[in-house]
């Protein structure tokens, strides 16, 4: 009987410890914030697309449209060489969660069928993932 007992109350608290909440892995998110940067960059929405670099302290204005200015040469330059960018993958991401920075492995597919693997180093700051 005691075993019995022993054995059920052991069997509860297994039960109960497995029914933790568990948080998203942290890689996963940066990938999706990484991705959606890059989206944006697609869709031809070059400021949002800047928003999402860390710029931890205000910048000027005129380095700022510096930034959405070459972001927009960027996919020029790309829509000459390889006919455009067309769809960006989440290849794979790694975080390092004491430092709270991730690298974010993505892929882009070009309109003239190549393909490119690229890194985008990302930074959390106040729970949100911004580009470095």
């Amino acid at each position: 009987m005691k075993k019995l007992l022993f054995f059920m109350i052991f069997s509860m608290g297994l039960g109960l410890s497995s029914c933790k909440e568990e948080s998203p892995d942290p890689g996963y998110l940066a990938g999706i914030a990484a991705k959606g940067y890059y989206d944006l960059l697609l869709e031809g929405k070059y400021k949002e697309y800047v928003a999402g670099f860390n710029q931890p302290y205000r910048i000027p204005k005129g380095y700022h449209e510096q930034l959405v200015l070459n972001a927009e040469m960027y996919v020029e330059q790309q829509q000459k060489e390889h006919a455009g960018m067309k769809k960006i993958d989440v290849l794979n991401a790694k975080a390092d969660t004491a430092r709270h920075v991730a690298d974010v492995f993505l892929q882009v597919a070009y309109g003239d069928s190549t393909k490119e693997q690229i890194v985008v180093p990302m930074v959390e700051v106040k729970g949100e993932w911004k580009m470095r």
